[in-house]
């Protein structure tokens, strides 16, 4: 691989797409000064219910093709409780269930029509998936963010290998004192500087024209990750503001201006998404910000979503809306449990939608969010949430309230 020339910078659904879009027309406030944005309903129904007693586990990622097939990815086994996995135990416990493939696709009806993923030769299947995305030509590519990943993988639409970016367990391990070095004793290290692996990746996403795919790395190291596609070579990364990134900062240490925003990625550096315009959106969920940069890295401006969100953070993935203009963004923030409607433009928040719990139009742990070519939007849900939901595009409409709570469906007469 070569090294040279490194950059490192500072149920009334619209029903086909042309009548879902002529209502993007209408967007600008109207004659009496209302605010308009998009708005949505849960779809109670969708997807079908899954095959040959499977569940889902932890719901991490959601991406949506050229197709609109709607892909997800999930944690399985390790994320289910015993109850829900007596088909897997020995001895068998019970008639359900087992965990499904971790790579799962539906279809706009609700059926499963893609279903594989796991350990296989060749590669190094994540110990702990992330998200996922699909690429114009089809491929889809997976994150991996446990302690020991250091990679991400490409594949087929069915399941065969393409290539391998990083290797597991390649960076500096420091053992505990008193440790063996197994795995509850090892801390791997962050190195945003490594040319070639990266440290629990979160999200990609493929600009198909350069060549090259985006890289949110991720939960340990500090920056955005931009490597060619075929050769693998890392081409440039930066960190926030476009700044060098440094993983000796420590957000809150002393001397520093805790009221400040942190000049380094807080991380994790969980979403990477790039507009038609060619912007860059960079989600730092921990620092409830989402920046926004060239795509040499240049910054261009940020936001702050629920500023005061502590722990996780406020700011989880974000959707585009499918407009030519594409005018909104659609931020998933997983401790508040809402989706916020955002001007893409200013970054105002508009309006947003959910609240936490477990029913339809709720979320518990929204994780990633994808939208689809007739303005849908899908989410997924980690933790005990462990669901695929879509919510329905209803159109333009006045904003009514700025806090809507779940987007259940409106009574028709």
């Amino acid at each position: 691989m070569k090294r040279q020339g490194l950059l490192v910078i500072g149920a009334t659904l619209v029903t086909t797409a042309v009548a879902a879009w002529a209502a993007w027309a209408a967007i600008q406030p109207g004659g009496s000064g209302e605010m308009l944005a998009p708005h949505f309903e849960v779809d109670p129904f969708w997807p079908k219910p899954l095959p040959e007693n499977w569940r889902l586990g932890s719901s991490i990622g959601v991406a949506v093709d050229s197709d609109d097939l709607v892909w997800m990815i999930h944690r399985g086994s390790p994320t289910l409780n015993r109850n829900e996995k007596a088909l897997e135990l020995d001895p068998v416990e019970g008639t359900c269930c087992r965990a499904a493939p971790p790579i799962l696709a539906f279809n706009q009806a609700g059926d499963l029509v893609h279903a594989w993923g796991g350990p296989g030769e060749g590669y190094d299947w994540p110990e702990s998936n992330h998200g996922i995305h699909v690429d114009e030509e089809g491929f889809v590519w997976i994150a991996a963010n446990g302690d020991r990943d250091a990679h991400f993988l490409k594949f087929t639409k069915d399941g065969k290998f393409v290539a391998q970016f990083g290797k597991p367990m390649s960076r500096q391990a420091v053992v505990r004192q008193g440790g063996d070095n197994s795995y509850g004793d090892t801390t791997y290290l962050a190195n945003s500087h490594d040319p070639v692996n990266f440290a629990e990746p979160t999200k990609m996403w493929v600009d198909a024209a350069a060549n090259e795919v985006y890289v949110a790395d991720g939960y340990v190291n500090r920056r955005v990750a931009v490597v060619d596609t075929e050769t693998g070579e890392m081409k440039r990364y930066w960190g926030a503001y476009g700044n060098r990134p440094d993983d000796a900062f420590v957000h809150g240490a002393p001397g520093q201006d805790d009221k400040a925003p942190p000049p380094q990625f807080r991380g994790p550096v969980h979403c990477v998404t790039i507009a038609d315009d060619e912007r860059v959106y960079v989600c730092d969920r921990e620092a409830n910000r989402l920046q926004v940069f060239t795509k040499q890295g240049e910054f261009l401006k940020e936001a702050f979503f629920a500023p005061s969100t502590l722990r996780s953070g406020a700011v989880w993935d974000i959707a585009l809306s499918r407009d030519e203009a594409q005018r909104y963004l659609y931020v998933a923030d997983g401790v508040n449990e809402k989706i916020r409607v955002v001007d893409r433009e200013t970054l105002q928040e508009l309006t947003n939608f959910g609240a936490g719990g477990r029913q339809p139009g709720q979320f518990y742990g929204v994780h990633n969010i994808a939208s689809d070519s007739r303005g849908n939007l899908y989410t997924t849900e980690t933790y005990e949430g462990k669901r695929l939901q879509r919510f329905l595009f209803r159109g333009v409409q006045p904003i009514t309230k700025f806090e809507q709570g779940p987007a259940w469906p409106r009574e028709t007469n």
